[in-house]
Formats: C-alpha cells, structure tokens, sequence
C-alpha cells in the first residue's frame, strides 16, 4: 500500500514494508536526505514533518539546491 503526503509543498510516497513493520516516507521531489521511518503512522507523521525541515535548513546552510533536478528523460 504506497500513499502520498505532501509536506510544505514536497512530495512523500509512504509505504508499509510488511517484512520489518516499519512505515516509510521517501520524498521523492527533494535531492536525499529527507526520508523518514517509524513503527506506527502517528509518528511517521510527525517525522515527516520534522526530517524536510532539517533537510532544507541544512542545504540552505551549506548552499545546496534541496529539489531534485531532471534530465526530462526516462
């Protein structure tokens, strides 16, 4: 089951790896970095929020552009 958050305007595809029981969020328009793990959605949730809001003080901080970028090719 793949859902999709959006948080401060970025894209989190959450999926539940049924193996290790851990929910995860992969924000698939930001460069790495801002992925996020929990054992249940409340705190998934709340990681979510926090894990980009690092992640882009720290590109900010050290000059890296925080979006993906694309070739426009597949």
């Amino acid at each position: 089951m793949d859902d999709v958050l959006n948080i401060y305007g970025y894209k989190a595809v959450i999926c539940l790896d049924p193996d290790t029981k851990t929910f995860r969020g992969e924000f698939i328009d930001l460069n790495g970095g801002a992925d996020c793990y929990a054992s249940d959605a409340g705190t998934l949730k709340h990681e979510a929020w926090a894990s980009p809001r690092i992640f882009l003080q720290e590109c900010e901080k050290h000059g890296v552009e925080p979006k993906q970028s694309f070739s426009g090719t597949l």
